[in-house]
């Protein structure tokens, strides 16, 4: 019992420096979260004024992320300075420099995630392309549902969803269909080699012009394009809203309209053509089978 009584003593006496450092700092723990306190409710007034920034100016996507990321950032600099508050003897630099190694290890550790971060803000603050905007992106097509700061939702034409993280959109192509109001569309349609071109070209435009959504300005055009095998190549061009859903019935119309003007106009649309010939028996042929005795 001799032994173990002043390892108990110690054990208290430590106890005791414990709670009594811990009673002289309730003052400054106090004090530290009411200032934390503070600080997260300015974050949230910081995070709706940027939000409202951004609705104002129909950018409501970089509202929503510059107000996270603005909030995160108040809320850090309240904690650091609580900590300060608590532990005195921890000074602000002391904090950067810690806050500096671990944003060095963080960054190993969330490389992908952080630049996907980047990128996203980029593509927010660039704005290559909107939402509701219809894009090709790694192969991948469709409407662009959301901007988010790791990745970009898509929506594809069959009603999937597509996640595309936000450096490989950055880094690589992405075509938008939808950057401008019009968009061109061009079909080939093959002529009999002895129909008439001028002809041909002339009920192409009329019966192209004359479809629903078919531009005026820029005007059909159809270009006698290449003389091939089976016949004539013509290369019908016109142009139509830019959305995926006109160009593709505007594409039906056209092509219904064009072979109904030429079918009526008895100019021909061939077909490829293959001839295939059937070798004869005979001695005198060398694909002959050989003669039996």
């Amino acid at each position: 019992m001799d032994e173990i009584d002043p390892a108990a003593r110690e054990v208290l006496s430590k106890l005791d420096q414990w709670a009594d450092g811990f009673f002289r700092l309730l003052p400054n723990i106090a004090v530290a979260l009411v200032v934390l306190l503070l600080f997260v409710l300015l974050s949230r007034v910081v995070r709706r004024l940027a939000l409202r920034a951004g609705h104002r100016r129909g950018r409501e996507n970089l509202g929503e992320v510059g107000g996270s990321l603005l909030s995160w950032t108040v809320r850090i600099v309240g904690l650091m300075l609580a900590v300060t508050i608590v532990a005195p003897s921890i000074t602000p630099a002391d904090l950067l420099s810690g806050l500096g190694i671990g944003s060095v290890a963080v960054g190993f550790a969330f490389k992908d995630i952080l630049q996907n971060l980047l990128a996203g803000i980029l593509i927010l603050i660039r704005q290559p392309f909107e939402i509701g905007d219809q894009i090709v992106s790694g192969g991948h097509e469709g409407t662009v549902e959301k901007i988010e700061t790791r990745a970009t939702l898509i929506r594809t034409y069959d009603g999937r969803r597509v996640v595309i993280p936000n450096s490989d959109i950055y880094t690589d192509a992405v075509i938008v269909n939808t950057a401008f109001a019009q968009r061109r569309t061009e079909h080939d349609v093959m002529i009999g080699s002895d129909s008439d071109w001028a002809e041909a070209v002339r009920l192409m435009v009329k019966a192209t012009a004359g479809c629903e959504g078919v531009a005026a300005d820029p005007a059909p055009e159809a270009l006698p394009w290449e003389i091939g095998e089976s016949g004539n190549i013509i290369k019908l061009r016109w142009w139509t809203d830019s959305r995926r859903a006109s160009v593709v019935h505007v594409n039906a119309r056209v092509i219904h309209a064009v072979y109904i003007a030429l079918t009526e106009a008895g100019i021909e649309l061939p077909y490829p053509k293959q001839v295939v010939i059937f070798a004869g028996e005979g001695a005198g042929n060398p694909l002959a089978p050989p003669q039996q005795d």
